[in-house]
């Protein structure tokens, strides 16, 4: 009887830990269908310009849908729209929508099934003679900036629209007509997924079904000194009830590196609130090869703008005095002799997701083991100890028929 009540209260702890484990990573555990379309309900003769596409990548979950747009007529934008139904659709006035005549010519329907929208816009990139080699535009003097690259105004390639076991990725590369761009282009590469994983490539973001990744590269692009340097400008466009923050963490997010490393997070919060609605996450560090050639990557302070960019997806959908943010992010490291004219290369990810930002498992779970563990153990002890005390006995000798009778009681 003991030993049946001693198995039990071990079952219990171990499904009470189980419980726990699962709470701790149940943001894994779920799925989401993934299907993409190009250009949705465009028809002839209507076109859009050339290069110019609106990719739609929908998931559909077990009660909502989140929908990811990518667009590149003007600056290339990534907009983000949770609703509450599985039933929303995406329509366009493509009229209005091709010559940008009005706002609100794109549109997530039901309306009143929006939870909760947010665009990310790639709006320039900056290149400047780093001289004294500081590897920090903020310390650079104004003289020595170029004139920057203005996404808005870049010519771009048909994108590229893959499908298979890792996720649904689409890759637009474009440029200049100008030298910089004779043999070199600009390239991003945006990717949805269906489950919890992590990419291939460097850095090897870890993902889940309610995050997509933006990977963004330049690729032989003729630098204009011996000693240029890139950043990218990327603005945030979202509805004037939420702020946004950005702040720097330490995590475990490699389950082959057993150890902390930074993480940079940029987020969006209700005006009156602090539950963080979506994010953007990356690791502070650049690629100088397509290979493995890390060098570090930070991000400039978090400022509010006053308009929103030249984004024709952006202008279609925001119709509500939207609130938009700006940073850069700067690559290179002070005092390294590797400029860009080196390798001719550079690139960087970021994750754009909804809800709080990605926390590593393979983290939650050492920390959650080890009072759990510690409590588990210490009460099988005491279960097993308290089940021995039950079944001891004394051995005792009766003299009247000279039998040894085994008589059992508590000590």
């Amino acid at each position: 009887m003991y030993w049946c009540i001693g198995k039990i209260v071990t079952t219990v702890l171990f499904g009470v830990a189980s419980c726990i484990v699962f709470l701790l990573t149940r943001g894994d555990m779920f799925q989401r269908k993934v299907s993409v379309e190009l250009n949705p309900g465009l028809t002839p003769p209507l076109v859009l310009p050339a290069g110019v596409n609106l990719v739609h990548v929908r998931g559909l979950g077990q009660s909502d849908t989140l929908h990811f747009l990518l667009c590149n007529h003007g600056a290339p934008a990534l907009l983000m729209v949770n609703t509450y139904s599985t039933q929303s659709v995406v329509q366009v006035d493509w009229p209005s929508f091709i010559n940008r005549s009005s706002a609100g010519s794109l549109k997530v329907e039901p309306q009143t099934s929006v939870r909760y929208s947010r665009a990310l816009v790639f709006t320039r990139v900056w290149e400047y003679d780093d001289v004294r080699n500081t590897a920090d535009p903020q310390q650079t003097a104004e003289s020595s900036f170029y004139p920057p690259y203005e996404l808005q105004n870049f010519i771009w390639s048909d994108p590229k629209i893959t499908v298979n076991q890792s996720g649904h990725t689409v890759t637009l590369c474009g440029g200049e007509k100008t030298e910089s761009f004779i043999s070199g282009s600009l390239c991003l590469q945006f990717s949805a997924f269906e489950s919890v994983g992590r990419d291939e490539m460097w850095p090897n973001l870890r993902h889940n079904a309610n995050s997509s990744q933006l990977h963004v590269w330049l690729d032989g692009v003729r630098p204009r000194g011996n000693h240029s340097r890139f950043a990218l400008e990327f603005q945030s466009v979202g509805d004037s009830v939420f702020r946004e923050r950005t702040y720097d963490s330490n995590c475990i997010d490699d389950e082959y590196k057993p150890y902390f490393f930074p993480v940079s997070n940029w987020v969006s919060v209700p005006v009156n609130g602090d539950n963080v609605w979506g994010y953007n996450q990356w690791k502070p560090v650049a690629y100088r090869k397509p290979e493995l050639d890390p060098t570090p990557c930070k991000h400039s302070e978090l400022v509010s703008v006053n308009r929103i960019p030249q984004s024709r997806l952006v202008q279609a959908y925001f119709i509500k005095d939207p609130q938009t943010y700006g940073l850069n992010i700067s690559f290179g490291n002070a005092g390294d002799p590797v400029f860009y004219n080196a390798t001719k290369y550079i690139s960087w990810t970021v994750l754009m997701g909804l809800g709080e930002p990605l926390r590593n498992s393979f983290y939650y779970l050492h920390i959650a083991f080890i009072p759990i563990g510690t409590v588990i153990l210490v009460m099988i002890f005491a279960v097993e100890c308290a089940c021995k005390k039950a079944s001891g006995y004394m051995v005792r000798t009766s003299k009247a028929d000279g039998i040894t009778v085994a008589r059992r009681r508590l000590l």
